[in-house]
């Protein structure tokens, strides 16, 4: 139990952002699966509109501190080379 009302409002805060960032991570492994079932079954449409969405939501996440940049940069570098075999 927090001691002092600071604390207590912090404590609510560390709750809400837990969550939104828990959503977040979430939402970018269900694109990232999208984009890779794409790519395996040969969509080329399908996989370069989830490519350019996941690229964008890759970078709205390293934004939001949600993700590291490294961590970005590693996975634009890959949908890169996925989307490059396909075409």
């Amino acid at each position: 139990m927090p001691n002092s009302a600071s604390a207590d409002k912090r404590l609510r805060q560390n709750e809400k952002r837990r969550l939104l960032n828990k959503a977040r991570k979430t939402e970018l492994k269900s694109l990232a699966k999208k984009f890779d079932r794409a790519i395996h079954d040969g969509k080329k449409d399908d996989a370069n509109t989830l490519s350019r969405e996941l690229t964008k939501r890759l970078d709205q996440a390293a934004c939001h501190n949600v993700v590291h940049k490294n961590y970005v940069s590693r996975h634009k570098a890959g949908i890169a080379k996925k989307l490059s075999t396909l075409a």
